[in-house]
């Protein structure tokens, strides 16, 4: 009686929504971050660099653009990474503008991903509320969106291995984008002790609910597109 009556109490002190929502968050960041990773493929391949299509991470698959931890504070905190798409720089025939544009192309992934998701929420609204289940894909769907935006400002970050860095340093001086990108291993630590103090936490939210707040007219939109027709 002891063991069961231990086992209700923690049963009752558990919050399952909490745990439902990182469920639910296993199917968009994968989603975000294999978009994300393709895009950076795709632009560096089409800049004349074909060192990730030589790797097999053009590809929609995302277990070649994951990285479990990343994975785990996507769904957690949505804010994460993937495992970096290879690039050589060298290969572009202008270097740092080639950096800069695949840097870029990752964030931008994601904002188009968030706006698209967005449109899908309200354009689903009406119909998907109707049941239970309906309701857990409309948490999904949003979820795919607040996800997608949080990869793409936490990327948009100018701190390396960050896409935001890469862009920034391509408007550095050749020798001191050098010798950033040089201890970007060092960098990176720095980064995550950020993370992991909090120091990031409110900024970043901040970012992403404005981002969420100035795109989600796309999800008005599309509830007044379907009103029209219910």
């Amino acid at each position: 009686m002891r063991r069961i009556s231990t086992w209700q109490t923690i049963k009752d002190g558990f919050d399952f929504s909490y745990l439902l929502g990182i469920l639910l968050s296993v199917i968009p960041s994968l989603l975000c971050i294999t978009l994300h990773e393709l895009s950076h493929g795709l632009v560096a391949y089409r800049l004349g660099d074909p060192t990730a299509k030589l790797a097999g991470r053009l590809t929609l698959n995302p277990l070649k653009h994951l990285d479990p931890m990343g994975l785990l504070m996507m769904m957690v905190f949505h804010v994460g990474w993937a495992k970096p798409v290879p690039v050589n720089m060298n290969r572009f025939k202008d270097p740092r503008r080639g950096m800069a544009l695949t840097a870029l192309a990752g964030p931008a992934s994601n904002l188009l991903i968030a706006a698209v998701f967005l449109f899908l929420y309200g354009l689903c609204y009406i119909p998907l509320n109707k049941s239970a289940a309906g309701r857990y894909f409309l948490q999904m769907i949003d979820l795919t969106a607040v996800i997608s935006i949080g990869l793409g400002v936490f990327n948009l970050l100018p701190i390396p291995p960050l896409d935001g860095s890469k862009i920034l340093f391509s408007f550095l001086p050749a020798g001191s984008y050098r010798a950033l990108m040089r201890y970007e291993r060092y960098i990176a630590l720095l980064l995550f002790a950020l993370m992991w103090a909090g120091v990031l936490g409110r900024p970043l939210s901040a970012a992403i609910n404005g981002v969420y707040k100035a795109l989600f007219p796309l999800a008005r939109a599309g509830f007044s597109l379907t009103k029209n027709f219910v």
